[in-house]
C-alpha cells in the first residue's frame, strides 16, 4: 500500500525519531512509503540509508505560499492511498485528496489543525479521550502506541560521571515542562548520587546555575544532545523522568527496553503508562522530596531495582517493541485506506 508520511517537525525531538523508526519499519515490512519532510539534510540521510527517497519541502509559516501547492501536486502524483500528518505544522499544510488523510499526534495540540483530516492517531489513550472530549467523533478517534528501539545488551556510555558513585540518568529537552529543576532539587537531597542529563535547549543556562546554587554543580554532567539514548541508559543505576507535562514519554519507552528501573513524576504519559510499584515509580508533581525518596529506596534495594527494571522490560516487550506496534499501525493503515479504486 501507498503511505505517505509527512512529518515537519525539529532537528530533533521524540515525535520526529519516532517518525523515521516508524517511517523505517514500514519500508522493511514491504509498504510503499513517500517520506514528505521539512527541509533537513541530516533527517534525509538518516533514511535514504534505509533506501528511502525522502522529499524535502519548506513547511514555513504562514507566508509560506508555496509548500500547500508542491504538497499537493506532489500527493497527486504519487498516488497515495494514506497520507499522514504528523504535528501541527504538517497538518496545517495538507491538502485533501483521493487518499484519507490522517492527523498523528503526539500531544494536546489545537484540533484546528487537524479540521481536514478524515481520522486521528493518539500515542496514548488518555490523548484519544481527549480528542473526543474536544468535539472530534470517537469512531474516527485511534490509539497506536510509539516502539523505540531495543537496547537490550548495548554497551554503556562514558557518563563522566565518578566510577563508584550512585548513577542518575535523564534525557530530554531542556525545557521547563521536562523538570529539571525538581530533578536537581532533588540531586541536593541525594548526597553521592551522581546525574548526567542527555539534551540541549533553552533552560540549560539557567539550570546550570541552579546546579551552582545547590552545591550540585560538581554532580551534574550536561552531555548536549545525544544519538546514543541506549549506551547512556546502560550507564545508570536508576533512569528519572521528572517533567511536568509529558504527553507520552518515550524515555519511560527506552529504559524499560534497557532494564533500567523508572522513577518518573505523574504526568500524563508516565502515569499512563507505569504500574506503579511494578513496572515503576510515580511520585507527585512539583515534590523533590518524593522524587529524592523514591530514588534513594531504589539506590539501596539493588533487587528492587532490577525487578522494577526485568518488569519494565518485559512490558516493552508486550506493547512498545518493534514487532506489535508496526503490526497494529498497518492493520490500521490498512483499514483507514479507501475501499474503492487501487488495491
Amino acid at each position: 500500500m501507498r503511505i505517505a508520511q509527512v512529518m515537519a517537525g525539529a532537528q530533533t525531538g521524540g515525535a520526529e525519531a519516532f517518525y523515521e523508526r516508524l517511517t523505517v519499519a514500514l519500508h522493511k515490512a514491504g509498504e510503499d512509503v513517500l517520506p514528505v519532510i521539512r527541509k533537513d539534510s541530516a533527517r534525509a540521510a538518516r533514511l535514504a540509508v534505509h533506501g528511502l527517497v525522502p522529499v524535502q519541502l519548506g513547511f514555513g509559516g504562514p507566508l509560506d505560499m508555496l509548500t500547500r501547492p508542491r504538497l499537493s501536486l506532489l500527493l497527486r502524483q504519487e498516488r497515495p492511498q494514506v497520507a499522514v500528518a504528523w504535528m501541527n505544522r504538517a497538518a496545517r499544510h495538507m491538502p485533501t485528496g483521493d487518499w484519507t488523510l490522517v492527523g498523528r499526534l503526539g500531544g494536546y495540540y489545537d484540533l484546528k489543525y487537524y479540521r481536514r483530516c478524515d481520522h486521528l492517531i493518539g500515542n496514548t489513550r488518555d490523548l484519544v479521550g481527549w480528542m473526543v472530549r474536544q468535539g472530534w467523533p470517537a469512531e474516527r478517534a485511534h490509539y497506536l502506541p510509539n516502539f523505540t528501539d531495543d537496547f537490550a545488551g548495548v554497551l554503556p556510555a562514558e557518563l563522566g560521571l565518578t566510577e563508584s558513585a550512585p548513577k542518575l540518568v535523564a534525557l530530554g529537552r531542556l525545557h521547563r515542562n521536562k523538570g529539571f529543576d525538581t530533578l536537581l532539587r532533588a540531586l541536593a537531597l541525594l548526597p553521592g548520587a551522581e546525574l548526567a542529563i542527555g539534551g540541549e535547549g533553552p533552560e540549560r543556562a539557567a539550570l546550570e546555575k541552579l546546579a551552582a546554587e545547590l552545591g550540585v554543580a560538581p554532580r551534574v554532567r550536561f552531555l548536549g544532545w545525544r544519538q546514543d539514548a541506549g549506551a547512556l541508559l546502560a550507564g545508570c543505576d536508576v533512569f528519572v523522568c521528572s517533567s511536568r507535562h509529558e504527553p507520552l514519554g518515550n524515555v519511560v519507552l527506552e529504559a524499560w527496553s534497557a532494564s533500567r528501573p523508572v522513577v518518573a513524576v505523574a504526568a500524563q504519559g508516565p502515569a499512563e503508562l507505569i504500574q506503579d510499584g511494578r513496572t515503576g515509580l510515580l511520585v507527585p508533581q512539583a515534590s523533590p522530596e518524593a522524587l529524592a525518596q523514591a530514588v534513594a529506596g531504589l539506590l539501596a534495594d539493588p533487587a528492587r531495582a532490577a525487578a522494577l527494571g526485568a518488569a519494565g522490560r518485559a512490558a516493552w516487550e508486550a506493547e512498545f517493541a518493534e514487532a506489535p506496534v508496526l503490526t497494529r499501525w498497518q492493520d490500521m493503515l490498512h483499514r483507514l485506506a479507501p475501499t474503492t479504486g487501487r488495491a
